[in-house]
């Protein structure tokens, strides 16, 4: 079958696999095949020295992690986080971010100003110094250094963005004098322009740049709610700092005000933060919603707030360091989750609600329903990487452990319901379990499970290797029909879902292995038990593409399925294994001339460029069975031309919100978020 090339996968920016023989170069076909070379061929004149921020531009995904949508967005973060730092020492109280309408973003803050005089190592501006020199920054020098606590303490943040910028300006207002420099992807343009300052501008530094699309070869432009929501998150973290949030690009108002402004200020701090979290859930401990740890060890600071609910059956907990969310975890996290285990099952023994024939109850059980958040404010944080998924002081552990025990303590002997109903709903966690491992062991007898029995209704590729095989999640026998004709049987599988599959939202563990889709599911990914580690090895493709109908229906699926991944097994969508199929919405056909299109307004400009005749003639596709096989090869599975759409978590704790707000039991907080979003409906998403 001949490929076209006309419209390349997406998701695809590499081939799906190698061969690691041809081009090793310890040894192999290619080592054996390759000419020999002399010692004199290999010299100093092959050594490269990259100079400056030239090492940036050269492997920018080292230091912002990709240079898709989500490394364009880190760029605002790294610069916001400066800002941010300057609250934490005590001399700023507003941060303003502005997307202007040129494409480029604008950080100011009213603290300190970057130091402007003469550095003495690089004898140019501390400015200069600071925007063009990676590792160079106030926050190296312990007591002594610009910062105590910091976000930043790498010093390669504001250097990064000014490297990958086409260009960025820099204005600071320090000690009555106004300064100004520019640069262009890294270099600077001219020098540090000085004046005078206005008796009424405020000190601080502002910020300006413009992504490189030489860089950024996806997109520029930044996305306002995916700002927003990183805005809204360091309000929580530093209560008291207000972040004005602007889009210049939605014009303005009456008042001259852009139209598109939102202002974070949380003066609860991070226990605000976890009752938003909480908002749709119901309290296993309404008499006190948030439980909350304070306090300071060896410089160390901790907060870390927990809330218990009745009727969630995952736990929720997120962590920060020095204001950056460790998407990771690290040791404040692991001294969270084990000092909570433990304080649990010990004043339940104390209590004596644990009898002493009774097993400890494991961290899993004692964690269900709770969501949690914790903040810790390190001296010298040991970050792993430029983009600091993972904290690494070993101290933190311990200190976490202490503050938060303490105080848990202290609230069961004083709060014993509080206690009581944690243990219960452990206990009740713990009886699933053994419920549930009951019904997988019935399902593995019946040979449903195990990895030599597959599914009867999948339809498998030949291929064996996962790095290279995908499956194809299917609504129904006649889209499967039309899937299992036109797809590349090699490495594409075919699983059909009969119906609405379980939504595990509502339910508790074991019916998942009692409902016959979820076990067909588990059994053809290769999946295995809840609560297990992540075993990528165990998977049996590494693509899992979603593929339904384009109406209610089939939303409706893909959410149940999205949500079956995100409560059963996150780790699919963190290391991003499920992708979303994009399939077309209409066929356009002007006499011999066919063009698919997907969405309403490429369908209607299409429509309006084509001449007024022969006649237009429009096929909507409201689904995938009434596409042709070679039809839904052509525009759907095609690797050469097709889309995907890979689902990531970007905050993991506005997905579980939002999980429990639209999945749920609780049906008043989704009457309030279909009335808040029924505007944003368009009469083209409805099924007539």
């Amino acid at each position: 079958m001949v490929k076209s090339m006309a419209r390349p996968d997406k998701a695809a920016t590499a081939p799906l696999s190698t061969n690691a023989a041809a081009s090793d170069p310890r040894g192999g076909p290619a080592a054996a095949q390759a000419p020999s070379r002399v010692d004199g061929d290999y010299g100093a004149d092959q050594i490269t020295v990259l100079e400056g921020l030239e090492p940036v531009r050269k492997r920018p995904g080292m230091y912002i992690g990709s240079t898709g949508p989500k490394g364009l967005h880190h760029l605002v973060f790294e610069v916001v986080d400066n800002a941010i730092d300057e609250a934490l020492a005590g001399y700023c109280d507003t941060v303003y971010v502005t997307l202007e309408e040129d494409g480029s973003c604008t950080v100011r803050d009213n603290g300190r100003g970057i130091p402007c005089d003469i550095h003495p190592r690089t004898k140019k501006s501390a400015l200069e110094t600071v925007l063009t020199v990676l590792h160079a920054g106030g926050k190296f020098g312990g007591d002594e250094s610009g910062y105590k606590v910091s976000g930043g303490l790498h010093g390669v943040g504001v250097s990064v963005v000014n490297a990958l910028s086409q260009w960025a300006e820099v204005e600071v207002v320090r000690g009555g004098k106004r300064h100004s420099l520019s640069f262009e992807r890294g270099k600077t343009q001219g020098d540090l322009f000085t004046a005078d300052a206005g008796a009424e501008e405020a000190g601080g530094t502002a910020v300006r740049f413009l992504p490189d699309p030489e860089i950024f070869k996806t997109t520029t432009e930044f996305e306002f709610e995916r700002l927003s929501g990183r805005m809204d998150e360091l309000a929580y973290l530093n209560a008291g700092v207000s972040i004005v949030m602007a889009d210049a690009r939605s014009g303005v108002d009456e008042d001259g005000n852009f139209k598109k402004t939102e202002t974070y200020l949380h003066k609860g701090g991070v226990q605000e933060f976890v009752e938003l979290m909480c908002k749709e859930k119901q309290h296993l401990h309404p008499d006190m919603k948030v439980i909350r740890a304070l306090g300071e060890r060896d410089g160390v600071q901790v907060e870390a707030c927990l809330s218990w609910s009745s009727d969630m059956y995952t736990d929720s907990l997120v962590s920060f360091a020095n204001g950056i969310r460790t998407g990771d975890g690290g040791t404040h996290l692991e001294g969270l989750k084990s000092i909570v285990t433990r304080t649990v099952n010990s004043m339940g023994r104390k209590s004596g609600k644990l009898k002493d024939s009774q097993s400890n109850l494991g961290g899993d059980f004692v964690r269900e329903g709770l969501t949690a958040v914790v903040s810790v404010k390190v001296p010298e944080p040991e970050f792993e990487g430029q983009t600091k998924n993972r904290l690494g002081n070993p101290e933190v552990r311990g200190i976490v452990d202490s503050i938060v025990g303490e105080e848990l303590v202290k609230l069961f002997e004083w709060h014993p319901k509080i206690l009581g109903a944690i243990l219960d709903k452990a206990s009740s966690a713990q009886a699933a379990a053994a419920a549930a491992k009951a019904a997988r062991d019935m399902v593995r007898r019946k040979s449903l499970l195990t990895s030599t029995v597959l599914p009867g209704k999948l339809a498998d590729c030949a291929s064996r290797d996962p790095v290279e095989s995908e499956i194809y999640i299917v609504e129904g026998d006649s889209a499967a029909g039309s899937a299992k004709q036109g797809r590349d049987r090699r490495t594409q599988a075919i699983l059909p879902l009969r119906g609405k599959i379980l939504n595990i939202e509502k339910c508790a563990s074991e019916r998942i292995y009692q409902n016959n889709e979820l076990q067909a599911l588990i059994s053809a990914l290769g999946l295995g038990i809840k609560g297990n580690e992540f075993d990528a090895s165990s998977l049996r493709y590494h693509r899992i593409v979603v593929m339904t109908d384009a109406d209610v229906d089939g939303s409706h699926i893909r959410i149940l399925l999205l949500t079956f991944f995100f409560r059963y097994q996150r780790s699919l969508i963190e290391n991003g294994f499920v992708f979303i199929a994009c399939p077309p919405l209409y066929k356009i056909k002007q006499g011999k001339t066919e063009k698919y299109v997907y969405t309403q307004e490429e369908c209607d400009s299409a429509v309006s460029e084509l001449p007024a005749s022969p006649a237009v003639q429009l096929q909507r596709f409201k689904g995938l069975g009434e596409m042709m096989p070679q039809q839904l090869w052509d525009t759907t599975m095609d690797p050469a031309r097709r889309t995907l759409k890979l689902v990531t978590v970007e905050d993991a704790a506005a997905a579980d919100r939002i999980f429990s707000v639209l999945m749920g039991d609780n049906v008043g907080p989704r009457k309030e978020f279909i009335n808040e979003h029924a505007n944003n409906l368009k009469l083209d998403d409805l099924d007539f």
